[in-house]
């Protein structure tokens, strides 16, 4: 009998324990200390729409270790060091191809396409992070800008070295050739202006 008043004692205490929590944890005064969604909003504005027209024909991805170093007067000289992988585009701009850059000869075309550019380079920040600082005192920010923006102007001039122009150039012709050949249904050259 007695372990029966106990184990009816014990039950009402555990029925009493979590009712008093759920009175706990819905209490609307408890949500101050909790963390509430985070509310945002946004005022998007369409500014413009342009009409493209580049063919993008090679893309280069370029992994860099950056170690950008801001030098000062008085104070040790501020340093960061960062991995970084960019990426650069060559590409061919369709909308300056003119009625003249398209020619007969015989039963052959002959395509004259514009001459190949770096359509974009930028550093794939989901890919890229600071591995170090030293002595950056308050201009952490700022110091490790620099060295993204000297790493991104690093892949265009990397990209240049590498060839992407060659290979664009190169790419542009396989991959239109048969296509327009197909297309057309006669031999079909191309040729790209340097």
């Amino acid at each position: 009998m007695n372990r029966l008043i106990r184990l009816g004692l014990l039950g009402l205490l555990v029925v009493g324990l979590l009712t008093v929590w759920e009175q706990v944890r819905t209490a609307p005064w408890l949500s101050r200390f909790t963390r509430q969604p985070d509310q945002t909003s946004h005022s998007v504005v369409l500014e413009r729409i342009t009409a493209l027209g580049k063919l993008e024909l090679v893309r280069y991805t370029f992994k860099d270790i950056v170690e950008h170093e801001q030098v000062n007067m008085l104070l040790p000289n501020s340093r960061a060091v960062l991995i970084v992988e960019g990426e650069a585009v060559g590409c061919i701009d369709l909308t300056r191809l003119k009625a003249t850059d398209i020619d007969t000869n015989g039963d052959s075309l002959i395509v004259q396409l514009p001459a190949p550019e770096l359509c974009t380079w930028k550093i794939n920040h989901d890919r890229s992070r600071v591995y170090d600082t030293n002595y950056t005192f308050l201009n952490e920010a700022q110091l490790v800008s620099d060295a993204y923006r000297q790493a991104e102007r690093q892949v265009r001039a990397s990209a240049t070295q590498s060839g992407i122009m060659d290979q664009t150039r190169r790419n542009a012709v396989s991959l239109l050739q048969p296509m327009l050949t197909q297309l057309v249904g006669k031999p079909v050259g191309i040729r790209v202006k340097p």
